[in-house]
């Protein structure tokens, strides 16, 4: 393993970063399907195949309350002594389902968790501003914001990974909703990432429902190729190796 950790995709939002010596497992959708209110009827989404609980987990990071992110059929299977960093929005929903340290962060607000310091930042309005994150340990750094959204907040500077959509992806008159294409070339220009892991519309899910009719996506092809060349598309379920600092 790369001295800087690794990065594993299970689909959608889903994470398991291990770093800093710490096994970080991030907005997890991993069993079960997922349905949006007022039900499945207007989206649901479907795992091709569950996948297993990571163990020996040492913190759930959450960016959104929305069942995409905090997705409780899965939070129900984590031990509620797990810590948990997460939005307000999130915090809301781990603390109804009883897990015993929670530590909610505004945009600004950081955490320190052993030698991993954890930066939130201003993420997607849906329809209350959640969280992106910036990541620092000895080893490494990592931007992650699952809807292709820079927080201007953020200083320019150098940052190893970046997780972050790579398409566009929304509805016609309403307009995208994800904008990983759109952002691409700030995200390159702020932080000068060495790889770009392509997250949120990929792995091997099945969506229905009226909304998913009308989803359009725009590809990260539109982008110039010298942006794009640092871009993983990651293979579900199989570790990428981090770059270090």
């Amino acid at each position: 393993m790369s001295k800087a950790g690794s990065a594993t995709y299970f689909g959608s939002n889903s994470w398991l970063l291990e770093i800093a010596g710490l096994r970080v497992l991030v907005d997890p959708w991993l069993v079960e399907a997922l349905v949006f209110p007022p039900g499945a009827w207007l989206l649901k989404g479907e795992l091709q195949h569950p996948w297993p609980i990571p163990e020996q987990l040492d913190l759930l990071l959450l960016t959104q309350g929305l069942a995409d992110h905090s997705h409780p059929p899965t939070l129900k299977r984590l031990p509620r002594s797990l810590p948990v960093v997460a939005s307000p929005a999130a915090t809301r929903v781990v603390k109804g389902l009883g897990f015993e340290h929670v530590t909610s962060l505004q945009p600004g607000e950081q955490h320190q968790m052993e030698g991993l310091n954890i930066l939130a930042s201003a993420g997607a309005r849906v329809p209350m501003v959640e969280n992106g994150y910036l990541l620092d340990w000895p080893e490494g750094s990592l931007y992650l914001e699952p809807h292709g959204v820079l927080d201007p907040a953020l200083p320019k500077r150098c940052v190893n990974t970046v997780i972050s959509p790579v398409s566009d992806l929304g509805l016609p008159l309403a307009g995208a909703f994800i904008t990983g294409a759109s952002v691409l070339p700030q995200l390159m220009e702020r932080f000068q990432p060495r790889q770009i892991l392509a997250s949120t519309t990929g792995g091997d899910v099945r969506f229905s429902g009226l909304i998913s009719r009308w989803l359009e996506t725009s590809s990260s092809a539109t982008v110039a190729q010298p942006l794009t060349s640092a871009v993983v598309t990651p293979v579900p379920g199989q570790p990428v190796m981090l770059e270090g600092a």
